[in-house]
């Protein structure tokens, strides 16, 4: 894995819980009607309606950027492919359970895609568990196409880019955040990140986990199936070129959130979200402000680890 198959490693700030439910509940205040922020036990994430491959987000706790956006824009590197199974050894935490949001490996599932990925990498005397999902632009209608990985794909590959979250996957003391009507124009992802941002200054503070929209509808992307011919070299070419849909509660979102990075050339939010309806793609805000709801679970990592940062880098393409 390569910055010359290189693998950075950063210690951050690892705030405590009470405090940074305070820190999240005075930024979310500002922009939702109803908030409520707190330390709880983590429920059991194997239940409905997660029904994730661990009970829990405790344990180890760090974050990893993988790749980039710049192995997709302007054009696409197709050789840039990673395996979850690899990655946990690299981020220290082999046998970690990892979720986040990522890219399809277009040789392993033949297109481009969005990936959900929940993945409870092999360790010895156990096999791998891969929940994740994965949501390409239906040829036959145009619509929200989404899969169950782990039906049609037995690897743990992935491409181009991935922020993830990884842990033991044990119960224990998480970040409960439930908030309703959006009075703001910040989606729930931004406003926590940028409450962490205000408060902590230059300290870098992560945060990984889940979150359901119970209630409303959300914006997402799917990006095409097949990787754009003509260099995207702007926000506008992105934006066209990527199919954008409305989905339904209930929602159900993993995400990565970093307040500042500290020289890393981090994606600094990154949030994907599947459905047991058949909708998943990548968040951007809730288009219901009047009615949604969201119930989140997170906890802030003790490390970042940089995989194979892009040498030549820019900022398109990284909403």
């Amino acid at each position: 894995m390569t910055h010359d198959n290189k693998t950075e490693k950063f210690k951050i700030h690892l705030p405590d819980l009470k405090e940074l439910c305070q820190v999240l509940e005075l930024g979310l205040n500002k922009n939702f009607a109803d908030v409520k922020v707190s330390v709880t036990d983590c429920p059991d994430l194997t239940q409905e309606p997660f029904r994730f491959p661990v009970k829990g987000l405790c344990g180890k706790p760090r974050i990893t950027d993988v790749g980039g956006v710049p192995y997709l824009i302007p054009l696409v590197q197709v050789d840039k492919v990673y395996n979850m199974n690899t990655v946990s050894k690299e981020i220290e935490l082999p046998g970690a359970f990892m979720l986040g949001a990522g890219a399809v490996s277009s040789k392993t599932v033949g297109m481009n895609g969005e990936l959900m990925p929940l993945v409870l990498t092999e360790a010895e005397g156990r096999p791998v568990v891969n929940g994740s999902y994965f949501s390409t632009v239906n040829p036959v209608d145009g619509k929200c196409l989404q899969e169950k990985y782990s039906e049609r794909f037995n690897d743990c590959d992935f491409g181009l880019l991935a922020n993830l979250y990884a842990c033991e996957g044990k119960p224990g003391k998480v970040i409960e955040v439930k908030a309703c009507r959006r009075t703001g124009e910040e989606s729930l992802v931004s406003c926590m990140r940028k409450a962490m941002e205000e408060h902590y200054k230059e300290k870098s503070v992560a945060l990984g986990g889940t979150f359901i929209i119970r209630k409303g509808k959300a914006k997402i992307h799917i990006m095409p199936r097949e990787f754009s011919s003509c260099p995207l070299k702007t926000n506008e070419d992105v934006d066209k070129w990527l199919k954008y849909f409305e989905v339904s509660a209930p929602f159900i979102c993993q995400s990565v959130m970093v307040s500042k990075d500290p020289g890393l050339d981090l994606r600094v939010e990154h949030t994907h979200g599947f459905s047991h309806h058949g909708e998943g793609g990548h968040y951007y805000i809730d288009t219901t402000p009047d009615t949604v709801e969201y119930l989140g679970y997170f906890l802030p990592a003790e490390f970042i680890y940089r995989i194979d940062r892009p040498s030549e880098t820019h900022n398109v393409g990284r909403d």
